[in-house]
């Protein structure tokens, strides 16, 4: 039964709510954040039960595979907006935060790698630890992300001197400032976490006569880039009060933004030993060639 829950069953109850999220700006409706409620809390169910069933079925560590890490990041940013959405229901968050998610999905669906990665037993704790803390520091990269645009959206809005209460209805300009702030902050602590957590792993899973993995690997590389990147950003935040104010606290988290599609770009299309689809690809060609040998022996 698990098995039945498919992607496509919580992405449709995305996209149903995103159209409703739409719809506020055509028309008021009294019933219409109670059915969005329903709808978002179904999907993010549906969500949940298919990760489950991966994560309980895969040979490897869970968030191991590209899908897993989209569908996870997906799932937590689903969660944010059912919390925003139960607590802040006169807000719209949903028009920046619902494509995210979507992309997300589609990302996973159509061309990331399912098959995860074998670890020893000795490597499965510092796995999850690697995994999950990216996760979790993209996750915050893209929050930040959406509450950066909302900001620019509602300082476009002042400018042009537009009523607060026609169209769109944001949060304050104070309130996703904060975020912004917050979302960088929680990202570079995600971050180390998970560039340490793959460190240890990348000791722990070091065999005689085997290469280590190299810190020129693209996705790896990329990584390291993004951390020192955020940790510059934190720095100055901290140490010059206007970086962390206005429309530069919003400029930090759209280039933050810059840096992890780079590194998801890289880790879908480049050649690398955290499956990317030229390995993917390799990787098929060798257990085609391995089964037609076992089929002739």
């Amino acid at each position: 039964m698990l098995s039945r829950v498919g992607i496509i069953c919580f992405a449709a109850s995305y996209a149903i709510v995103l159209a409703m999220e739409v719809s506020r700006l055509v028309f008021r409706s009294g019933i219409r954040g109670a059915i969005m409620i329903a709808w978002a809390g179904a999907g993010l169910f549906a969500h949940t039960v298919y990760l489950y069933y991966r994560a309980v079925n895969t040979t490897g560590v869970p968030l191991s595979s590209w899908q897993d890490w989209c569908l996870a990041a997906a799932w937590a940013l689903m969660a944010v907006y059912l919390y925003l959405l139960f607590f802040h229901p006169q807000t719209s968050i949903g028009l920046f935060l619902l494509p995210i998610v979507l992309g997300l999905i589609a990302t996973a669906a159509f061309f990331a790698g399912v098959t995860p990665f074998p670890r020893e037993p000795a490597s499965k704790v510092w796995g999850v630890i690697h995994g999950a803390s990216l996760v979790a520091a993209a996750v915050s990269m893209l929050l930040g992300l959406a509450a950066g645009l909302m900001y620019l959206w509602q300082t476009r809005r002042l400018k042009q001197k537009r009523p607060l209460g026609q169209g769109l209805r944001l949060p304050s300009l104070e309130w996703l400032q904060r975020t912004n702030h917050r979302a960088i902050i929680i990202a570079l602590i995600m971050l180390g976490i998970g560039v340490l957590g793959g460190m240890i792993l990348n000791s722990i899973d070091h065999r005689p006569g085997q290469d280590r993995l190299p810190l020129s690997d693209p996705l790896v590389l990329s990584t390291i880039i993004m951390f020192f990147w955020l940790s510059a950003a934190v720095v100055v935040s901290l140490a010059y009060k206007p970086a962390r104010q206005g429309r530069k606290v919003v400029y930090l988290t759209l280039i933050s933004f810059v840096f992890l599609a780079a590194a998801l770009v890289m880790g879908l299309s480049l050649d690398t030993r955290h499956g990317g689809r030229r390995n993917i690809e390799k990787s098929n060609v060798q257990e085609r060639e391995r089964q037609e040998k076992l089929e002739k022996g």
